[in-house]
């Protein structure tokens, strides 16, 4: 596995296929306090792409291009909140994508740990771990242990998919996963509207 840092941007030779898996690191968790400073690639061949973007310009066309782009598949696990990252600071909206946590809710309901952690552990047979998670992602530079983390978080996705896919298929949930998935934009823009804490479908 090689883990390979960008600045900036993508290379512009860079071909990550039809299926990217897709993760984002941030300050924090709130919207409009806490920017985006990294997103994590994969084409799903054991190697992964960290980009450490440039803020506040966020001057990076080909990552845009890859997230928008209607021929490749975007895989994330919770995407509702990095879609919503992406929107905000990079001005595109993500389609199509693919959410590993939404699948294994539908899938797996024989358990409530829908986490990354969980699932990975289930479905790829890897223990991930998390200790920089809440490191400094904004820093100028960033550690070789943020560097594996940020890979480690995209490494398995496709593998997951492949797994949670055929668990959709076996419990007849293929189409209201599709349909979901669909959805996740409009919930990003939900959230970024001042709707994220309320259900819109809710009697109340």
């Amino acid at each position: 596995m090689t883990t390979f840092l960008h600045q900036g941007d993508l290379p512009d030779d860079l071909d990550l296929g039809p299926v990217v898996a897709v993760d984002s690191e941030t300050m924090g968790l709130r919207f409009r306090r806490d920017p985006l400073c990294v997103v994590q690639l994969s084409s799903g061949d054991g190697h992964a792409h960290v980009v450490r973007l440039n803020r506040p310009a966020y001057d990076c066309p080909n990552l845009k291009r890859l997230m928008a782009d209607p021929d490749v598949l975007k895989i994330f696990h919770f995407g509702r909140f990095d879609i919503g990252m992406i929107q905000l600071h990079l001005g595109v909206e993500t389609r199509p994508v693919y959410c590993t946590k939404i699948a294994s809710k539908l899938a797996r309901t024989y358990t409530d740990r829908h986490g990354l952690k969980d699932v990975v552990r289930e479905l790829a047979g890897v223990d991930l771990s998390k200790a920089q998670q809440s490191s400094d992602w904004g820093a100028a530079e960033l550690s070789q242990a943020q560097l594996d983390y940020a890979a480690s978080d995209v490494l398995y996705l496709h593998k997951v998919r492949d797994q949670l896919d055929m668990m959709l298929a076996r419990e007849g949930r293929t189409e209201l996963a599709k349909a979901c998935f669909d959805f996740l934009p409009i919930r990003a823009r939900l959230d970024l509207e001042g709707w994220d804490e309320i259900d819109v479908f809710a009697h109340s």
